[in-house]
């Protein structure tokens, strides 16, 4: 009886432990119980059956865990859920001819201090030097540097 016991504890130990490593990120709950348990079910072969006995508990469960987390890590169900959709977004690309400083145009959303302009018949991310500009509001283009533009309200 107390080797079904022991067995329990450290196969729902290792299902915490998997859960924890696959599904659960961070050092949660989660993983302490499941570590709990297999020591705990480690400890109850040492101490309710023989020293041999818990050497053997011990070896077996270093094994199974091994074991477990490396059929975990290549098996094809996590192929299922993984996400095969590449991602498509990607920041400014201003030509340096096309937005130069002085250009204008008009706020599609608030800055607060970043938001969307149409400037030059595109629209563009843009970043104001701290101050809120509400939508709808002309605007200037006060600098470009690299893949960002700094926009100030037009006076």
């Amino acid at each position: 009886m107390i080797c079904l016991v022991i067995v329990t504890l450290i196969v729902i130990g290792m299902v915490f432990l998997l859960l924890e490593i696959l599904v659960v990120p961070g050092a949660t709950v989660v993983g302490i119980v499941g570590a709990g348990m297999m020591i705990g079910g480690v400890y109850l072969a040492y101490s309710q059956i023989d020293t041999q006995t818990g050497h053997l508990t011990l070896a077996g469960t270093i094994v199974f865990i091994i074991v477990s987390i490396g059929f975990a890590l290549k098996s094809k169900t996590w192929k299922k859920i993984m996400l095969k959709e590449e991602l498509k977004g990607k920041v400014n690309v201003v030509e340096q001819d096309i937005v130069k400083k002085g250009d204008e145009g008009i706020t599609i959303s608030r800055l607060n201090p970043m938001g969307k302009a149409f400037i030059n018949d595109e629209y563009y991310e843009v970043s104001s030097k701290g101050d809120y500009i509400n939508e709808n509001t002309p605007i200037v283009v006060d600098k470009v540097d690299g893949n960002k533009i700094i926009v100030k309200q037009k006076s």
